[in-house]
């Protein structure tokens, strides 16, 4: 569907569906249009006028006090392009500057940035004709926002740089001559507008913590099977329980998990066992999962106010050109990193079940390590360990950059958020917890082949069969890293979330 940008009303979901499709029909409102050349006509007054207005008339950072001749003007924001695309390391991926382009644009349409409505324009253009700047990975500090990763996208504006079209990496205005997109020549403020800001981690974070949605969501069907795979007792999900401790996301995982285990053969089998409770991986289930819903929510509320917010630095009021820090990426490094530690904690615990269903000593009347001959077969035993590996990796992951910061730009930009490195470093995270799911998954599912001919409840067969589909029962020993890449990927998809 045709999106059309009025700065204030962009959401995560389109967001990311622009991000991950090849071309969009994306323009700016009229209301928007009308709003950015208001502001640019204040940008034109002062930029003609005496009085020093920041990164407009002056140099940026630590060189603030220099002012700028006035026919340099457009000279200094061609070379605050230039000079910014510094960033080194992996390319960050097609679908994350896609996204960076699309709020991008989307922020620049508020009208307080006193840039020209073509420079939205034509990042709109490149983003419905498949035109996709390659910017590295490495080298924001998050404050001035992700000047670097923003400069290189920037590049491509002016016909510079380099870029992604039709599946090849060329040079940026060979790319914009192939796709019909006339480069742009920046004026006054401009240059500084497109590079403040916090696009790149928060592009990263939208994507991410969609990816992240749909993890925990799988986690409280995947953590059912294993509850039922190991004889539990649900008990510990009555209502009663957890409205006597209301938080959001406990209330929500313990529902879902009592609605899972309705009409199961396998928990009928041993209602009156008199267990009277699970260790606190299978107990605690909703207390574990439900504190890192709410960290989602909470993300995505911050998220959500993000992609609608003026980050650049100066900004147009009425008549006036403010300087202020809307550009420091404070907000968004904290949540990305609360982020990887919630996912941590859901990594951590799917671990520990994976041991109890895999481990003689704790999966009570299962054979051990799930095999079909014991001893002469390892059965599931090594996915544990590839699942301990994963969660040692996490947990170094998870370690907040946002409270690294280093001071950079001659001191003048004396305090960091380090938010794009809370960002990139999410990014293997989500996807290390991914396959530590796909692994209980994959044990899981094993353990319930092992208990029939009773069954689970009906909703989670049909879980199970999902899995089957793309990881066949396991007869004799064999290698299992296709199944647990197809598990990931099935994971990935939503492919093992309940309604």
């Amino acid at each position: 569907m045709p999106l059309s940008l009025d700065g204030n009303s962009l959401t995560i979901a389109e967001t990311c569906a622009v991000a991950r499709a090849r071309t969009a029909d994306v323009s700016l409102a009229p209301a928007a249009r009308a709003a950015m050349e208001r502001s640019r006509a204040v940008v034109d007054r002062l930029a003609a006028g005496d009085d020093p207005i920041y990164a407009v008339n002056t140099g940026v950072g630590l060189l603030a006090g220099v002012r700028i001749p006035r026919e340099q003007l457009d000279q200094l924001q061609r070379n605050v392009v230039r000079s910014h695309a510094a960033g080194v390391g992996e390319p960050l991926a097609r679908e994350v500057v896609r996204a960076m382009m699309l709020i991008r644009a989307n922020v620049l349409a508020k009208g307080f940035s006193g840039i020209r409505p073509l420079i939205a324009d034509r990042l709109c253009e490149m983003l419905g004709r498949g035109v996709t700047p390659v910017v590295p990975s490495q080298g924001s500090v998050g404050a001035s926002g992700d000047l670097a990763p923003l400069a290189h996208m920037a590049l491509v504006l002016i016909g510079e740089g380099e870029a992604e079209f039709e599946g090849a990496v060329i040079e940026g205005g060979e790319a914009l001559r192939r796709a019909g997109i006339e480069p742009v020549e920046l004026h006054p403020k401009e240059g500084i507008s497109l590079i403040n800001g916090t696009q790149a981690m928060l592009a990263v974070g939208c994507l991410e913590l969609e990816a992240a949605e749909t993890l925990a969501n799988t986690a409280d069907v995947v953590a059912a099977l294993t509850l039922d795979a190991q004889r539990g007792t649900p008990r510990a999900f009555d209502a009663r329980i957890h409205q006597a401790r209301p938080q959001a996301g406990q209330l929500a995982s313990a529902a879902r998990l009592v609605r899972f285990f309705e009409g199961s053969e396998i928990r009928e089998s041993h209602r009156g066992c008199g267990r009277v409770q699970d260790a606190y991986s299978l107990r605690a289930i909703p207390q574990v999962h439900g504190a890192v819903l709410d960290a989602l929510a909470e993300a995505r509320r911050v998220f959500a106010i993000e992609v609608n917010s003026a980050t650049d630095n100066p900004l147009v009021f009425d008549d006036e050109i403010l300087s202020g820090g809307n550009f420091h990426g404070e907000p968004l490094a904290l949540q990305l990193d609360f982020l990887a530690i919630a996912l941590a904690a859901l990594a951590g615990i799917s671990e520990r079940r994976i041991d109890r269903l895999v481990n003689p000593a704790l999966n009570e009347g299962l054979p051990a390590f799930l095999a079909g001959h014991p001893g002469l077969e390892s059965g599931l035993m090594m996915v544990q360990v590839t699942a301990a590996s994963l969660v040692a990796e996490i947990r170094v992951l998870a370690n907040p950059a946002s409270t690294g910061s280093i001071t950079t730009s001659g001191n003048k930009e004396d305090f960091v958020s380090m938010g794009m490195t809370s960002a990139v470093k999410l990014q293997r995270l989500v996807r290390d917890a991914r396959y530590v799911l796909a692994i209980e998954a994959l044990c899981a599912a094993r353990a319930l082949d092992l208990l029939a001919p009773l069954k689970t409840s009906p909703a989670l067969e049909r879980v199970r069969e999902r899995i089957r589909a793309v990881s066949p029962p396991l007869a004799a020993d064999r290698p299992l890293y296709r199944d647990l890449a197809a598990l990931e990927s099935l994971i990935a998809r939503g492919g093992l979330q309940l309604a």
